[in-house]
């Protein structure tokens, strides 16, 4: 004898689940991946609190019903009951409001929680942060009253202040000076790039930019894009020796040789250019301290140092002896008092 119920049981439905749907602003609108594509038409119900999200014609477009709507976390628990499938278009900001009201309702007990998935529809590539930098300075360039009246002759000083702390930041080893520092010399570029865009006559932006070092770094590392072959660091240096000789088509070795840089670093570099062409030239001699110091830079350069940092080394050595000195008298006066 059956004692079960001629009513057949209904299995009691599940909570639902909550897929909170988050994107990239660096990626183009549209371009999701698959899971995301899954859960967008496997829903019940498709919620976005901005009504101007730019994925929203994209995701109209192929089929899947936004509705604009920005419920509480409570009304969003309601919505899945039955177990229903609710997926959220998270904004911008990522929808904090919501989570932390779904985290209060999970963490009262009181309450029965669907399940709640995040799901990256879009990441970004490497590098992405950059289009960040780009939209900033368009903004600072256009609404600042100083950075707008910046011009090409006006900063350059600043990019030889950045390129020296970027420099101190190396030799000191401090990580977090060191990222710090390669922003305020990334900051330069961009920055010129964004004065360029404005050249009546010539203007280019940061993407030429990029694209002309892209190009450069292709056509001198014919080793890694090509199929000439380097096995030492030395073989390399001699491919982008020549590959460079090949597109400046120089008629001396000095050229493009900056005369304004400080003075050590600019002896270093003629005798790297004079050594490295297999010129043969005696250094001047004459009477003074820098005729001493030309030598002294030219000696380093073919030992291989760099006497710009062995000065700056030997220099914080000198600091940390006066600072010495200092203390010294510092402590003699207090004993004395």
């Amino acid at each position: 004898m059956n004692a079960t119920s001629p009513e057949a049981a209904v299995p009691e439905a599940g909570p639902g689940r909550i897929v909170l749907l988050t994107t990239s602003h660096r990626v183009a609108p549209g371009l999701l991946s698959w899971p995301a594509w899954q859960a967008l038409r496997a829903a019940d119900a498709v919620l976005c609190a901005d009504g101007a999200h730019p994925q929203l014609p994209y995701l109209r477009e192929a089929g899947a019903a936004v509705r604009e709507a920005s419920p509480t976390a409570r009304e969003l628990v309601d919505a899945c009951a039955g177990g229903r499938t609710v997926v959220v278009v998270a904004t911008g900001e990522g929808e904090p409001a919501l989570t932390d009201g779904l985290a209060r309702l999970a963490g009262s007990g009181r309450v029965r929680m669907p399940d709640l998935e995040l799901l990256p529809a879009s990441y970004d590539l490497p590098g992405a942060r950059l289009l960040d930098l780009v939209q900033v300075m368009d903004r600072i360039r256009a609404e600042c009253p100083w950075s707008s009246r910046q011009t090409h002759r006006g900063l350059a000083k600043y990019g030889i202040e950045e390129a020296y702390e970027l420099v101190e930041a190396i030799e000191a080893g401090d990580r977090d000076e060191l990222r710090e520092e390669l922003g305020d010399v990334l900051l330069q570029v961009v920055f010129h790039s964004r004065i360029a865009e404005e050249d009546p006559e010539a203007p280019f932006s940061v993407d030429d930019v990029a694209g002309g070092i892209v190009a450069k770094l292709v056509h001198r590392h014919p080793h890694v894009f090509g199929d000439e072959r380097a096995e030492t660091p030395e073989d390399v240096k001699e491919h982008w020796l020549r590959t460079k000789a090949e597109e400046k088509r120089r008629g001396s070795v000095t050229e493009g040789v900056p005369l304004g840089q400080p003075g050590l670093a600019l002896t270093a570099k003629l005798a790297f250019r004079a050594r490295t062409a297999g010129l043969d030239v005696p250094l001047p001699r004459g009477e003074g301290i820098g005729y001493e110091l030309l030598a002294l830079a030219a000696r380093a350069e073919a030992e291989g140092v760099d006497p710009e940092a062995a000065l700056r080394a030997a220099a914080r050595v000198y600091r940390d002896a006066i600072r010495a000195v200092e203390a010294e008298g510092k402590d003699g006066t207090a004993a004395a008092q």
